[in-house]
């Protein structure tokens, strides 16, 4: 009896060890394949959950790859965001995919990765890599957002509210603020840019851009946007680039019981966003597809490493909508943002 419970105890242990390998091994009991690390500027925002499980629901439909998910914790860790880069080349993954924190501090690791062959795709935010870097058979191109278009549906948004707010009712300026994200940050720089000119082709519209830039999170982003907007009632808009500032400028617009007063327009969508939306205290979201995003790179990977195909369009625009209290159950729209990420 004794040597039986030795027995028995030895067979539980040996069925929790095999229980703590990664998905590929639990489900098919070897090491995959393929292993496809994928790269976020951070890790706390919906918008990165999305991409994962984009680049999971690949995985799974193609079999036999495991992705390695690893990023920074915020979005403002370049040089985390670098070790990370340089980690997965030393382990020779199969690929890599990479939305830089920075379109400049990335390009040496990236360039580093398609020296020692491994395949890597651009997502989310463009890399200023150089021009042989570009042309190499490794360097499989960027899925992403059209941003600066991005910029123009949320500017396009903002003049629709102010016209039917009927703040055009004279000649004297209309005001918009909009809130910077962060300096070297290649989408956020183009949805700015977008935003500016087409808002700028309103003559009696004044645009403010802060001085300050919100930072990588929510709390730092609420800190700019209340001092900004503090005692200020004369701003008739609001923009803000991407997930966390839209989020802590809508708490500000909050604090300083100033929501539904400021049209805003936001980036991105979380629950606390929708929820905005749906009360009233902000009126437009310019919405990607990050799940279709994660599924694409991984998709571009894999053609490459198990068929050798090279993509033929370098530039892999994905969804875009504008996300209004109106139209945000329509099954279109919110397939954008109600997906079950389980």
């Amino acid at each position: 009896m004794k040597h039986l419970s030795q027995l028995l105890l030895f067979a539980i242990g040996l069925t929790v060890l095999s229980g703590c390998g990664s998905n590929s091994e639990r489900s098919a009991g070897v090491k995959a394949k393929y292993r496809i690390a994928v790269i976020p500027k951070g890790l706390t925002h919906d918008f990165w959950r999305s991409i994962h499980a984009g680049a999971e629901s690949a995985a799974r439909e193609r079999g036999d790859t495991e992705i390695l998910w690893d990023g920074p914790a915020k979005e403002d860790e370049r040089s985390k965001q670098q070790q990370i880069v340089e980690r997965f080349t030393s382990e020779r993954v199969d690929a890599i995919i990479l939305a830089p924190c920075d379109r400049q501090t990335l390009v040496a690791p990236v360039e580093g990765a398609i020296k020692r062959g491994i395949p890597v795709v651009i997502i989310d935010s463009g890399l200023e890599i150089s021009e042989d870097a570009a042309k190499s058979e490794k360097y499989l191109g960027y899925v992403a957002t059209d941003n600066r278009q991005g910029g123009v549906r949320g500017a396009e948004r903002m003049l629709e509210l102010l016209k039917d707010a009927a703040n055009f009712k004279d000649s004297a300026s209309v005001k918009v603020l909009m809130l910077r994200y962060q300096a070297g940050s290649e989408s956020t720089e183009q949805r700015e840019a977008g935003f500016r000119a087409k808002i700028k082709t309103v003559a009696h519209i004044q645009l403010d851009e802060a001085p300050d830039e919100a930072g990588a999170t929510a709390d730092s982003a609420q800190r700019v946007a209340e001092r900004l907007l503090a005692g200020k009632q004369d701003y008739d808009g609001v923009f803000a680039p991407n997930e966390s500032s839209a989020t802590g400028t809508l708490q500000a617009l909050r604090v300083l019981k100033l929501a539904g007063k400021i049209k805003m327009v936001g980036f991105d969508s979380s629950p606390i966003l929708l929820e905005g939306l749906r009360a009233g205290d902000l009126h437009g979201l310019v919405v990607q597809d990050p799940f279709d995003m994660g599924y694409q790179s991984v998709t571009r990977a894999l053609d490459y490493v198990t068929k050798k195909v090279v993509p033929q369009d370098k530039i892999k625009h994905t969804n875009l909508q504008v996300v209004t209290k109106e139209n945000m159950e329509q099954p279109a729209i919110k397939a954008l943002f109600g997906r079950d990420l389980r």
